[in-house]
């Protein structure tokens, strides 16, 4: 029986796949980044569906707004002269097999294991928030200050050393 939930998990699952074969085969860096976004829109949307609102939400709006941003201003802020001399890589067809083996791993396993079904329920906001700011305000705390140190050092390397700075 064919239900909404289940078209909607077809659409963003469509959506997941159909954005990360755009990262993975896009030839542009920019168009890559577009489609590692409308991938990163599909997790939300499964997420949506497996009753994590918060997760969704966090999706969109640190990985697909923040992420992606900090993706394209790195892309601004590279020298063009660095990639002049970039050629493809000779050993995609030895990745491209381990790829393929590592795919039917992994669907081998899905298909082998048994699938539990229970009711889905959600966890209340107020519960979740308590969680995060008592148990988790450190982590979230290191995370923030590596990825300021990281988009500081991406500064600082494509910084010009000639005149004013």
């Amino acid at each position: 029986m064919i239900t909404a939930s289940l078209v909607l998990f077809y659409v963003a699952g469509a959506l997941t796949l159909g954005g990360a074969l755009g990262v993975v085969m896009s030839r542009n860096i920019v168009y890559a980044a577009f489609a590692l976004l409308a991938s990163l829109m599909g997790v939300s949307g499964l997420f949506l569906l497996a009753f994590a609102e918060f997760l969704a939400l966090v999706q969109i709006l640190i990985y697909g707004g923040a992420v992606v941003i900090v993706i394209l201003f790195a892309l601004m802020l590279t020298r063009v002269e660095d990639f002049e001399h970039l050629s493809d890589n000779r050993q995609w067809p030895v990745a491209a097999v381990v790829a393929a083996a590592l795919f039917a791993l992994i669907a081998a396993t899905i298909v082998g294991t048994s699938v539990r079904t229970t009711v889905r329920q959600g966890i209340s906001f107020e519960a979740l928030g308590r969680s995060l700011f008592t148990e988790w305000a450190v982590p979230f705390e290191v995370a923030s200050l590596v990825l300021l140190v990281a988009l500081i050092g991406a500064i600082v390397m494509v910084r010009t050393t000639g005149g004013r700075d």
